[in-house]
């Protein structure tokens, strides 16, 4: 399943001239507010028509401006799930979720609602109706409600946006779970990069109403140059495998051979995970640390310095777990003889690394 878009559209003073083919799994638009993500969401769902416009999900052509050719929402077999869950507040959630259901087209392939149910871990949740439901609650029926009405792609305009941090953590696993486990394609719409790196197959990123860049996250975030939420947004992401859960409450993982010890995660021994390293939660030495409390110390080469407008450079480091960021001073940079191709070592402490910068299983597409 791919989806195809390219569209030109303007809103008042505002251009969005963005083209991309987005391929199976989870694909995020990524970007500052105001870069155009959200239009781009509603154009797809045909909440908005745009001036001009092809996109097309597989073969199936949702709007073709050229052709004259345009499917009202209704037509477009598509889930959407909005920042709130706009669930029916006089009907339980099993009658929302069946009212998704009742979408469904004849002779297609749809979720079976128990399936939907367990997947979601909503079970518990059917007879309630949603004033009953915390936000968490409200957006996994929201999903189920999706879900549940056969669509060919599954919309998601920043769907953790309304929720407090615990709300959020409580979310994440569920998208990761539909990624993993659900063949529906999803455009995830998103300016918080943990949840990019958590969820990303693919990631599209907007800029002033423009696509600048489409790859995988680790591509994304670990190109210095580019900075599409702030330099905040700086750091690597890297693919790990759980060795070991000691008893001491760390885990130990093997990144591309290097080892990482991180509090405990809920991963099996064996299984995959997604880990978000926030360049400034990583120190720079050259030489191998001796008497310090952090505990991960990884070996590699500078491979690019990139010195930002304010006092901070963001440094790339090659290392056998995969490229690490760290945000430093100019200053620390000049002290250390930082350049291309010095050796030297990036500190992460353990404690450093949150629960939500740590994925579940990476997806397989």
């Amino acid at each position: 399943m791919t989806l195809s878009v390219s569209l030109r559209h303007r809103l008042g003073e505002f251009l969005l001239d963005a083209r991309f083919e987005a391929p199976e799994g989870v694909t995020v638009l990524f970007g500052r507010s105001g870069s155009g993500k959200t239009t781009i969401a509603n154009a797809v769902a045909g909440l908005i028509r745009p001036d001009h416009a092809r996109i097309a999900v597989n073969d199936r052509v949702l709007c073709d401006s050229e052709a004259g050719a345009w499917l009202p929402p209704s037509r477009r077999r598509l889930g959407y799930i909005f920042q709130e869950g706009r669930l029916f507040p006089h009907l339980t959630v099993r009658q929302n979720l069946r009212y998704g259901a009742w979408f469904a087209p004849r002779g297609v392939r749809r979720e079976n609602l128990a399936r939907v149910v367990e997947l979601l871990g909503i079970g518990g949740l059917l007879d309630r109706r949603p004033v009953a439901l915390s936000g968490g609650e409200k957006q996994r029926v929201a999903i189920g409600r999706a879900l549940l009405s056969a669509p060919d792609l599954l919309i998601a305009d920043e769907p953790l946006a309304a929720l407090d941090e615990a709300r959020k953590a409580e979310i994440l696993p569920y998208f990761e779970r539909l990624r993993d486990e659900v063949s529906v394609p999803i455009l995830y719409v998103s300016h918080a990069p943990t949840e990019v790196a958590r969820l990303a197959t693919t990631v599209v990123v907007l800029q002033d109403g423009k696509t600048v860049r489409q790859g995988s996250a680790a591509d994304i975030f670990g190109d210095p140059q580019l900075r599409p939420t702030g330099v905040r947004a700086v750091g690597a992401v890297l693919e790990a495998q759980v060795v070991a859960h000691h008893d001491d409450g760390l885990t130990e993982l093997d990144a591309g051979g290097a080892s990482l010890l991180l509090p405990r995660v809920p991963q099996a021994v064996g299984q995959s995970l997604r880990i978000r390293i926030p360049g400034q939660d990583v120190i720079l030495s050259r030489s191998a640390p001796e008497g310090l409390s952090a505990l991960n110390s990884l070996r590699g080469t500078i491979t690019g310095i990139r010195a930002g407008d304010g006092p901070g450079a963001v440094v790339s480091i090659e290392t056998a777990a995969g490229t690490v960021l760290a945000r430093v001073t100019r200053r620390s940079a000049q002290a250390l003889d930082l350049g291309v191709g010095v050796e030297c070592y990036a500190i992460i402490k353990t404690l450093a690394i949150a629960p939500e910068d740590i994925g579940g299983p990476l997806p397989h597409v």
